[in-house]
């Protein structure tokens, strides 16, 4: 016997597209979905039956790219764009991360915590069901370890942690790069993996950040110490990001405005999910537009994620999200929805636990009132869960 059924239900499997199921059923047990099929077919029992009146149900939202924690604002720095500084402007100016890093570092343990938590309830209001959460606004052994035990004691959603170290080159840093390097490599990165505080290692690689030789050095390390890699990759230049990425087979590559034909191909080559991140692209006034047709030429899959952070992308809504992405990507109001179903837990290697609605799978699944999936990529602002279940 089933511990509880949802009967009357449309469902968006997100299988081959939406996967719709018109007037179907979901049955759970225990933490998994244990049956789904169309309710004429449903012939067993369970604990617990509920009616779930015509909503469409499906998969809890994974969203995998998103700096949560940290400490301080940089609303001046939006101020400042506004008056038509740029990010690299304001980054050389000792803005932008550093500026991050310093209320970071200065903020304790819990108060990283409550700031964060509070920031999460967007998400679970909007029907999350995992975010992954980097580090990366200490640029010290001791902050950067702070920020991923407050990833991993957050509540309320599945927390997928990766070390963003390199990210930045700290004050203390100036002018030596391949000695923060090491540092990373040598110091940190071995603390966080004894305390398995990370899930993944990503690297900012660009050319207000880090070399591609610098990038190989912190992948090299993380392979050496058995954790996956991740990427920001050409965002702000072409400097092979994609392809780099795809070599030492990350799990994604992450924004990639810039990414050529080349590097969409050896993406494609490697599984590496290509995930775009239309809340940085409309914050910073960018017009480089990612290169879709490729991806979808090359079959690529693409994810999308909020990135949320203080400094480029204060977005705390998956669903805005999947608007951004169609009104400025021209996405499909499917593939935004696979974008943070399906290939969000691709990007994140948990393909074989979320992001569809199958027998097996987390039983980690939202009600929506909408008259089709796609509506919830089309209106701006509107939230229109019934309930997180279950």
């Amino acid at each position: 016997m089933h511990d509880a059924v949802w009967l009357n239900a449309n469902l968006a499997t997100m299988v081959g597209g939406y996967g719709a199921i018109k007037d179907g059923a979901i049955a759970v047990t225990g933490e998994r979905v244990s049956w789904i099929g169309p309710r004429r077919d449903w012939k067993q029992a369970a604990k617990a039956e509920h009616d779930a009146r015509g909503a469409w149900i499906l998969p809890g939202f994974v969203d995998c790219h998103t700096h949560l924690v940290h400490a301080g604002s940089r609303a001046q720095e939006f101020e400042l764009r506004l008056k038509g500084a740029t990010y690299e402007e304001i980054a050389k100016a000792g803005g932008g991360i550093v500026s991050t890093v310093h209320a970071t570092r200065a903020a304790s343990e819990d108060d990283l915590l409550a700031s964060a938590q509070k920031r999460l309830r967007q998400w679970q209001a909007e029907g999350a069901a995992v975010i992954e959460v980097k580090s990366g606004y200490g640029l010290d052994r001791e902050t950067e370890l702070r920020m991923l035990r407050v990833a991993r004691r957050l509540t309320g959603v599945k927390v997928k942690t990766s070390f963003l170290g390199a990210h930045t080159v700290p004050e203390e840093f100036k002018g030596r790069a391949d000695a923060y390097i090491e540092f990373v490599c040598e110091d940190v990165l071995p603390a966080v993996a004894r305390e398995k505080l990370a899930d993944a290692v990503d690297v900012f690689s660009e050319r207000i950040a880090f070399t591609r030789g610098q990038t190989v050095w912190v992948f090299e390390a993380a392979k050496r110490l058995g954790l996956p890699v991740k990427l920001h990759a050409d965002q702000l230049s072409d400097m092979g990001g994609a392809a780099l990425a795809a070599k030492y087979r990350a799990l994604s590559a992450d924004h990639l405005e810039y990414t050529s034909e080349s590097g969409v191909e050896a993406m494609a080559r490697a599984g590496t999910v290509a995930v775009l991140l239309p809340g940085a692209f409309y914050f910073l006034h960018e017009t480089r537009l990612p290169p879709i047709s490729s991806l979808r030429r090359q079959g690529v899959p693409i994810a999308l994620a909020t990135d949320n952070n203080p400094g480029s992308s204060p977005l705390s809504s998956p669903l805005l999200a999947m608007n951004m992405a169609c009104t400025l990507f021209r996405l499909t109001p499917e593939e935004a929805l696979a974008g943070f179903t399906i290939n969000g837990a691709r990007a994140l290697g948990m393909q074989d636990t979320h992001g569809t609605l199958e027998a097996g799978k987390a039983a980690d699944f939202t009600l929506w009132d909408i008259e089709s999936p796609g509506e919830l990529a089309y209106a701006m602002g509107a939230n229109p869960r019934i309930a997180r279940a279950p």
